[in-house]
């Protein structure tokens, strides 16, 4: 039997995190979208001007009796920079920071106990600044977000950007690519 969770995240431009977890084993959708903010169904300019308190985030179903919630972390730890605040790479605001948006306490606590122990293990050299906070609205992103890399592979940001941590994820977690018939 199925058991669906909602794991939602921001780690950075939505298209990257949708594309890699869109190839993830368990997982049943990944949907772009903003969260975190104080205006009503924010749009993608609104997001951009950095001033409605929205992240651009994934909002992740996945069943998490094939895929448990801590692998899904560990993946959004693997493909960005926790440490950078407020940017990843030339995408710099607030709309970019890395946060984990949890839905329960039990995601919560995998949360802050992974976030401890990969700052244990000193793997990028600084602090993890990624927040942790309860879950919001979410807003879906406008249509020509959704699938955003599939749709256009060959766009400079998708080549440059979102293709190396979707190589990165394919080479790490080679056993939690979703199979193909």
């Amino acid at each position: 039997m199925a058991t669906q969770e909602t794991a939602t995240l921001g780690g950075g431009c939505f298209w990257c995190l949708e594309a890699v977890y869109n190839e993830m084993e368990g997982v049943v959708s990944a949907i772009s979208g903003y969260m975190g903010g104080h205006l009503d169904n924010p749009s993608y300019h609104d997001v951009c001007t950095g001033r409605t308190g929205h992240v651009e985030v994934v909002q992740v179903t996945f069943d998490s009796g094939v895929t448990p919630y801590r692998e899904v972390l560990e993946v959004f730890f693997a493909i960005h920079d926790p440490t950078s605040r407020d940017r990843q790479g030339n995408d710099a605001g607030s709309q970019y920071r890395s946060v984990i948006f949890y839905h329960d306490d039990r995601q919560r606590g995998v949360a802050q106990e992974l976030i401890r122990e990969l700052d244990a293990e000193e793997i990028w050299g600084q602090p993890i600044v990624t927040e942790v906070r309860p879950a919001s609205t979410f807003y879906t992103a406008e249509d020509y977000h959704q699938e955003y890399f599939r749709n256009n592979p060959q766009q400079p940001y998708c080549s440059f950007v979102v293709a190396p941590k979707v190589r990165k994820f394919r080479e790490k977690f080679a056993g939690k690519m979703r199979k193909t018939s």
